[in-house]
This record gives C-alpha cells, structure tokens and sequence, in this order.
C-alpha cells in the first residue's frame, strides 16, 4: 500500500470512515467510494480492487445484519440475481484488465455512482410489481461480471434497478443488495486468488476503520437517516476521481 504522511493518514481515514457510513446506511458495501478515494490518494490498482473488495465483504455483511433483523430481507427476490451474479462475478474477478483500460471503467461506473448520490438515479418507490426472472438472471450476470472484474459489490447498479422496475421498496432494495454485495464481493476475491494473486497485507489495516463508519451506518440507516450535505460532498468526490481515472 502507498505509504502516506500522518497527515494524510489522518484524512484518509476519516474519509474511509464517512464513506463506510454512508454507504452502509442504505445497505451498501461502499467499493465505488474506496475506488474513488484510493484514486485520489493515488493507490496502485493493482491494491485497489482487492482492498476494495475485501472491506465490501465488512462493510456490507454488517448493513445486511442490520436491514435483516428490520425483517426487510426478500429472499425470494434475491434468489435470482443471485445465482447469476455469483458465477459471473467469480470469472470477473479471475481477469486481469490492462491499467488504462480499468481505470476507463472503473471511471464510468463512478460518474453513475456519483450521479446515483446526487440524487439523478433515486428512483420513486413504485406500486409492487411480479419479479421477472429471465431478466432478472440476465441483470444479476451482468452486475456481477462488472463488480468482479473492477472490484464493487454492484449495489450502486442493482438499488436504481430495482426501484425503478418496481420490484422492490427503499428498504427491501438496501436488504437485498447488501447480501447481494457480500456474495458479488466474495465471489470476486475467489476469482482473484484463483488467478495467482493475493491481497496486500497492509489491506487489512483498513477494515477496523470501515468496520466503524459501517456499523454506525447500517445502525443509522435501518432505521430513519439522511444526510443529503453529506452525500453530495461524497458525490462530488467519486465525481473528481472519476475524471482523474477517465483523463490522467
């Protein structure tokens, strides 16, 4: 891991921390957030997905605990994303993109993140409507090919579709993407052993500190939180390091 000043240490971590809050607060893993952040701390990629991966796999079992005992939790919902994401995911996280071509997406999937937290993709609770399972395979495959080959959980990608196709409200979509995060993130990691690659020791140090913003936030967040001034500063971060990705 790059070795920064105490200084930067000091930022570094708050902003993990904040990041982890945020994301767990609505039963996500908070991997585009790392991603971001490690971008403009400047981390190798080669350390960025799997760190990125391996504090989703904290972060987001916590927020799942925390929306589960809520009773928000549809498994019958998440069954079929499931199966598709968790094979698909294992293969992205065997591939081994070129830098250039990982930073590209990677910063693409940032822009949607950030627009996501600036309130573009929140899409309005709709009526309930009968899941469709072809295309809900078809969605849950590509989620979690994309999420195994950057090193996300894919929870950004599948909140938004769930409201919007109306399958799920605000709180089942947190429940059901939390796991589906866990599963996506520890799918990938195998991948990414598989591959003859391992995590930096140094990696490690850094799930105490998205273990706290974690639990503070699926605690907050299963329950009755917001915090809009918040949430668009962290959009206007994962903003800035998209464009640092997508023009170096």
């Amino acid at each position: 891991m790059n070795l920064l000043s105490s200084e930067n240490m000091v930022l570094f971590s708050f902003a993990l921390i904040v990041i982890a809050f945020l994301y767990s607060s609505v039963g996500h893993g908070g991997a585009s957030g790392y991603l971001a952040l490690m971008t403009i701390f400047a981390f190798s990629v080669a350390i960025m997905k799997p760190s990125a991966l391996l504090l989703n796999l904290f972060v987001s079992s916590i927020s799942f605990f925390f929306y589960y005992r809520k009773n928000f939790f549809r498994p019958k919902l998440f069954y079929p994303f499931a199966m598709a994401s968790i094979p698909a995911a294992f293969l992205g996280g065997f591939v081994t993109l070129d830098n250039a071509v990982y930073k590209i997406i990677l910063g693409i999937v940032l822009v949607f993140a950030a627009l996501r937290l600036f309130g573009i993709f929140n899409f309005k609770e709709k009526e309930a409507v009968e899941i469709n399972i072809p295309l809900a395979l078809i969605i849950g495959f590509s989620i979690g090919l994309l999420s195994g080959m950057l090193g996300i959980g894919g929870g950004i990608i599948l909140s938004p579709v769930l409201l919007f196709l109306g399958w799920a409200n605000i709180k089942e979509s947190a429940a059901i993407s939390g796991l589906f995060i866990f599963v996506n993130s520890f799918a990938g990691l195998m991948g990414f052993f598989l591959g003859g690659k391992t995590i930096p020791t140094e990696s490690f140090y850094l799930v105490p500190i998205a273990v706290i913003g974690g639990v503070l936030g699926g605690f907050y967040g299963s329950g009755y939180f917001s915090n809009k001034t918040l949430k668009f500063v962290l959009g206007t971060v994962i903003l800035m390091a998209s464009v640092k990705l997508i023009f170096p």
